[in-house]
Parts: structure tokens; sequence; C-alpha cells
């Protein structure tokens, strides 16, 4: 369990296939404090780490991963917002995210709005009820809050501080994010269903 309050960022020192899978080393200033079999979130991807070395931890993402998120385009030197997992008694300050991508969307516009910034993200329609007017979303593993809700798309505005602190100021036109919808929302709509 996470809560979308990047860490850290991190940066992809290599990339090897196997079969269906792809293997990530990553460096980080997290990497030293992490111990083989624990759960970080990697750009909102729940990974194992798997190795360590000095300032760079392994994680692998099996085909599943892959299909489900934007993690198959990673390439040596791409930036990670990179979070540990929630420890019982710390605060929440985000949301609850788990970490389990549920899709993933287009950026169709980025714009300044003289010190702060809104994005604008396309994504498929059949998640229209799960994202709500000033509901939680994680975007890459950041906590966000959505606005001008469309059937298939929405915003979200970006304060300094998270602009500097993850890698949402990579994020241009065209490129595709991960993306998380809020835990209960999504159990409120099942149990519509059921």
């Amino acid at each position: 369990m996470f809560t979308g309050i990047i860490e850290a960022m991190g940066t992809v020192e290599a990339v090897t296939t196997m079969g269906g899978n792809k293997t990530f080393w990553v460096r980080s200033p997290l990497s030293d404090s992490l111990k083989v079999d624990q759960s970080i979130a990697h750009d909102g991807v729940c990974l194992t780490v798997e190795a360590l070395r000095p300032g760079s931890h392994q994680v692998t993402a099996i085909a599943e991963t892959l299909d489900k998120t934007a993690l198959g385009g990673w390439v040596a030197g791409r930036q990670v917002n990179l979070e540990r997992s929630l420890q019982v008694g710390s605060r929440l300050d985000g949301h609850f995210v788990q970490g389990h991508v549920d899709a993933t969307a287009i950026c169709t516009q980025v714009k300044s709005r003289q010190g702060s910034w809104e994005y604008t993200f396309q994504f498929p329609k059949k998640f229209a009820p799960l994202v709500i007017e000033k509901g939680s979303i994680a975007i890459n593993g950041t906590s966000l809050t959505c606005f001008d809700v469309g059937k298939k798309s929405f915003r979200v505005a970006v304060i300094p501080y998270t602009y500097e602190h993850t890698t949402i100021r990579y994020i241009k036109e065209g490129d595709a994010v991960n993306l998380e919808f809020d835990m209960i929302g999504k159990y409120l709509v099942r149990r519509e269903v059921l």
C-alpha cells in the first residue's frame, strides 16, 4: 500500500529483456535503504526488489505488467517516480494507492499557468465511472486531484513542489502515463455491478 506522495526520483540504468519480462536496474537515493523482497512503487507500479548493489536496485516487470502499464517503453536514462510502501502509523498525506495500475492514459495538453501547470489526459471511456470531479487519481504514482472531468478526459493542476520533485515535469503531449483510480471508488462501482 502506498500514498502517492513521491519520495524520490530514480534513473533507469539498464534494461534487460528475458522472454516476456523486462528487468530494470534503477539508481536512486532510496536504493541503499531497500532490502531484497521489499515492494517499491516505480511510476506507480508496485515491483519487488530482487537484487541490490551500491546505490541501485533491480526489479522485474512480467508480461502482464508490461501489457497494462507504460513500463514497456522504459529505456536507460529515463527518470522514474519512487515511493516505498506505507508504514502503519504514518500520515496518509495523499490517498490509498495499491501500486496496481488500472490503465494508461495519453497526455493531450500541457499548459503553464505562471507558477503552476495543468495537464490534460485522455483515458479509456470504460473507466469513466472511476474518475470524478475533485477526486483522487495516481498518475505515474503521484497522488493528484482531477477536475474538468469528461467521459474520456480529465485535467490535473500541479503545484511547483510536485513539478520539481516528481517526473511530471518530463511529461509532454503524446506521452503515455500509468493511471490508478481511487481504490474506494473501484469497490463502490463493483458493488453496483453486483
